[in-house]
């Protein structure tokens, strides 16, 4: 039988998606599976990203890592994807990539995938269950099967998780490590 092909997608500004995704490829790979990790397309400026010393350095540390193709969504089987919050809805390099599948979603090519999200933000209430339904309502009209972890493990729970997806604040991460 042939190993579960994931493709593990984050995009992360200063380094918490990142972070997620890494545990996920981690995760997946424990259990069996054959990982992809990759990012979202970068597409602030410059000027943006240099504002900020911290998503500078961010995008420093992991230019190794391959950014996600259209490729990568046919050979995969399932995806999880770990996006932050920007204002309740998924950010715009993964609104951008996604809207460039359009001719693999017409040819019905991403659908019976398995997909999951996290979401994080630095606040308790910074759009994280909204972020999370927003990737999946793009998940929904390719036909993938969304399959979130729901109350199913108490730490998640006490940690910010919820039945939609993993919604974690920046400050929380300590204890979500623990799982």
């Amino acid at each position: 039988m042939a190993n579960v092909k994931v493709a593990v997608v984050y995009y992360s500004s200063t380094g918490t998606n990142y972070q997620l995704a890494q545990w996920a490829k981690e995760s997946a790979e424990k259990e069996g599976a054959e990982v992809k990790l990759l990012k979202f397309p970068e597409l602030a400026p410059d000027a943006a990203i240099d504002s900020n010393p911290a998503w500078r350095k961010h995008i420093e540390a992991t230019k190794h890592v391959p950014e996600v193709t259209a490729d990568d969504m046919l050979w995969a089987d399932s995806y999880i994807f770990s996006v932050p919050s920007r204002f309740g809805v998924l950010p715009a390099q993964a609104k951008q990539f996604f809207d460039t599948l359009g001719g693999l979603w017409g040819e019905g090519k991403l659908a019976n995938k398995v997909v999951s999200a996290m979401s994080s933000a630095a606040n308790s209430h910074g759009g994280q269950e909204q972020t999370v339904l927003s990737v999946y309502t793009t998940m929904y009209h390719w036909g993938a099967i969304v399959a979130s972890p729901a109350y199913t493990n108490p730490v998640a729970f006490s940690s910010g998780g919820n039945l939609m997806g993993q919604v974690l604040q920046s400050t929380k991460m300590g204890k979500w490590l623990k799982m």
